[in-house]
């Protein structure tokens, strides 16, 4: 039987919108009452992570920056981390800036970035919608470099680089592949997400890699948590759809991909449900416990 159900956010749980509908709420509130165990494991940080947990009703645990930490919600504490070493992460900054392509660097509490481009101006957008405590932290600084040679409680989840060309983008990641310590997530489509302005829709699209610690992913931290709960492994689910849920996706007892996920998720998974903007994980989730 499943009793620990690990979801991904974006694209998975989260429509187009990167908003939760109604009924993903409805049934969520539904598997939590059954005593269900809901963790929700993305690449965002803390503060983006809690609100949704909030607005779930969630008030145990979630996964943050792929796998760099688990975070207990109630006792607000971290209970698991594996982050980036400052000297890895400064060296992927000067290779970037080197090279002028646009990269992120998240830490436990904020995402440090030069300007709101591709993703993080998703996460600002985002932002317009939310109350102030439930909102994306987001830095925007002149010198990443020197902002980050000098932090002292440095906690480094992980680093995004993001571009619209595609032979821009695999040059830099080709130079980055040779930083040893740190895993490079192997992306080969276009991110597409929607941003609403007013009555109009406006794509953002572009290529996009996530950098964190050689040994980060999903599953390690759902490992911890699974034996920390005293679960096997054949107890969990994991819904995504993207390549950093797929090690969780085939070491689950049950792996769920998105429908439209990339081939190599659809691959591992036992089961495939509908679109993240078709209700999918509320309707994988009736499939099984309600």
């Amino acid at each position: 039987m499943y009793k620990l159900v690990a979801v991904d956010l974006d694209g998975t749980m989260l429509n187009r919108y990167g908003e939760l509908t109604e009924k993903t709420k409805e049934v969520v509130a539904k598997c939590l009452e059954k005593d269900i165990e809901i963790v929700l494991a993305s690449g965002r940080p803390i503060d983006s992570i809690k609100a949704i947990a909030k607005e779930l009703g969630i008030n145990g645990y979630f996964i943050a920056g792929n796998g760099a930490l688990v975070y207990d919600l109630k006792n607000e504490n971290i209970i698991y981390e594996n982050y980036m070493k400052k000297e890895k992460v400064l060296e992927i900054i000067k290779t970037c800036e080197e090279n002028s392509i646009v990269y992120n660097v998240y830490t436990d509490k904020t995402i440090l970035t030069t300007a709101l481009k591709f993703n993080v101006l998703y996460y600002y957008k985002e932002n317009l919608k939310k109350e102030e405590n439930k909102k994306t932290n987001i830095s925007i600084l002149e010198n990443i470099y020197d902002y980050v040679k000098n932090m002292n409680d440095e906690k480094f989840l992980k680093i995004t680089i993001c571009d619209e060309n595609s032979s821009i983008f695999n040059s830099i990641i080709k130079k980055i592949k040779a930083i040893s310590g740190i895993e490079i997530l192997e992306v080969a489509h276009m991110s597409r997400k929607i941003i609403k302005q007013g009555t109009e829709e406006i794509p953002v699209e572009y290529f996009y890699t996530e950098i964190s610690a050689s040994d980060v992913d999903k599953w390690s931290a759902i490992d911890f948590l699974r034996k920390k709960l005293n679960l096997e492994p054949e107890n969990i689910m994991a819904i995504g759809d993207n390549v950093n849920d797929k090690k969780m996706i085939e070491k689950a007892g049950m792996g769920v991909a998105m429908k439209g996920s990339t081939p190599e998720i659809i691959n591992v998974a036992n089961d495939v449900t509908d679109t993240n903007n078709n209700d999918g994980v509320a309707k994988i989730l009736e499939k099984y416990f309600l």
